[in-house]
């Protein structure tokens, strides 16, 4: 007993992950890979593509560098249309975006982009595993750790449990706001969180979906295909961890500590492309920050700066996709070859589906390990385009004057943050550790929240 305690306090409280696996031995790696390889060629055969073209290098020695050229950066400067409607009407009112233009949207993302999530998606019942009482900081806490049972009575050969930790203040006079986060939940965020009389709550992505092309016949995505590979339009990864997110959403609102209309959700890097999914597709959640997600997540894709389109095409990120992206690194296919000029979609487009709610786009500096790679330049452009919808909806944007072609991201430490729409690019590196204490007031101003 007194091991699971210290268990849940170290989960809970310290800011450790919510499990790490333990070291794959070569043997275990050397099948994996081949899984993958092998999964990612059936997925190639299906789409009739023979020949996938290479995705940039991060080395600049590498015969194939990844551009970090300004002036090499726009090829297809024209990002697609965020207020048409494909029938080429635009849109003026707030109704025909919900009701016509953000369901477009929706459906090119899950078609072409993320794929679906299933009609058939089970159900989850959660279960409060141990709560103990204890502090973070210098506040007493209640912590909960939870287990998500998916329904596998289709399928019982693979059973998925979704793993979350709740923390809450112990003296909250009521319900209070909650942020969950994929994976890690490390301090300052904790400490600051709770010292500002919100909760939080950790979410580990991969207890839902592996994190790798050779585990697309096990989790969530093969449970639903009964252990079957994907075809091109189911979900990948990033839509998997969004899904599961939004189960643990269900939870937190039959938590009585909890204010269900106030969660967020956070992540960095490709847990920063999932938070970002996550908001965009469950309307429930009421702000997100969205760390240094790069390719995938605010970065566009038709930017050529950094990590591309190909990389996600390729074996090692292809899963976190739909099966159908892989088009778009085609060199050669029985369609021809499509890039990522083709796609219909684009980021600005999936940073404007969370319109009206708060959003929050968070990077560092390369300097100190927000490698350039993740294309901050770019993602900057992107939420200015968003902006457009979040004005027709009554929110504020980042409010800038001038439009994404041409639109300079500000120096560092800049908090461009009166609006609902927000940016800031702090002094640090691959976290969103030092602008945690720029988003909590930002959000509670904007929520209607006195501060602690």
């Amino acid at each position: 007993m007194k091991m699971k305690r210290m268990l849940l306090v170290c989960l809970a409280c310290a800011g450790m992950a919510l499990s790490q696996p333990p070291a794959m031995d070569p043997a275990a790696a050397k099948a994996m890979a081949a899984a993958t390889a092998e999964d990612h060629q059936d997925m190639m055969r299906q789409l009739g593509i023979k020949v996938l073209r290479a995705g940039p290098s991060g080395r600049a020695e590498a015969p194939n560098p990844a551009n970090y050229d300004e002036s090499k950066a726009n090829p297809f400067p024209d990002y697609p249309a965020i207020l048409k409607l494909k029938n080429g009407k635009e849109v003026k009112t707030a109704k025909d975006w919900t009701g016509k233009r953000r369901p477009e949207i929706l459906e090119e993302f899950d078609r072409e982009v993320l794929g679906r999530v299933p009609k058939n998606a089970p159900k989850v019942t959660w279960t409060v595993t141990q709560t103990v009482n204890e502090t973070v900081g210098t506040h007493k806490v209640v912590a909960k750790q939870l287990a998500g049972r998916v329904d596998n009575s289709a399928f019982p050969g693979i059973a998925v449990e979704i793993q979350m930790v709740v923390v809450t203040p112990a003296d909250a006079k009521g319900p209070v706001p909650v942020m969950m986060m994929f994976g890690r939940a490390a301090t300052p965020a904790t400490q600051q969180l709770i010292a500002s009389g919100w909760g939080y709550a950790t979410i580990t992505p991969t207890s839902i979906q592996a994190d790798n092309g050779a585990g697309l016949t096990k989790g969530i995505i093969g449970l639903v295909n009964k252990g079957q590979r994907r075809k091109p339009e189911d979900w990948g990864s990033l839509r998997a961890w969004a899904w599961g997110a939004s189960r643990g959403l269900d939870y937190l609102e039959t938590d009585k500590a909890v204010n269900a209309k106030q969660v967020g959700i956070e992540g960095v890097s490709r847990y920063g492309k999932a938070a970002l999914v996550t908001m965009a597709y469950d309307t429930r959640f009421a702000v997100v920050l969205v760390g240094s997600s790069g390719e995938g997540g605010a970065k566009p894709h038709r930017r050529n700066f950094g990590e591309a389109v190909e990389n996600l095409t390729g074996a090692g990120e292809y899963h976190w996709m739909a099966g159908n992206f892989l088009k778009y690194g085609a060199a050669e296919a029985g369609f021809g070859s499509k890039n990522a000029g083709d796609i219909p979609v684009d980021s600005h487009q999936l940073i404007a589906l969370c319109a009206p709610r708060l959003t929050f786009i968070s990077y560092g500096i390369p300097e100190k390990g927000d490698s350039k790679w993740l294309d901050q330049q770019g993602s900057y452009m992107a939420t200015v385009a968003a902006g457009p919808v979040f004005r027709l909806l009554g929110a504020k944007d980042l409010g800038v004057s001038e439009g994404y072609k041409s639109a300079l991201m500000p120096p560092v430490n800049t908090s461009v943050m009166d609006g609902h729409l927000a940016w800031r690019q702090h002094d640090g590196g691959h976290t969103n550790g030092p602008n945690w204490r720029y988003f909590i007031p930002w959000a509670d101003k904007h929520l209607g929240r006195e501060p602690r």
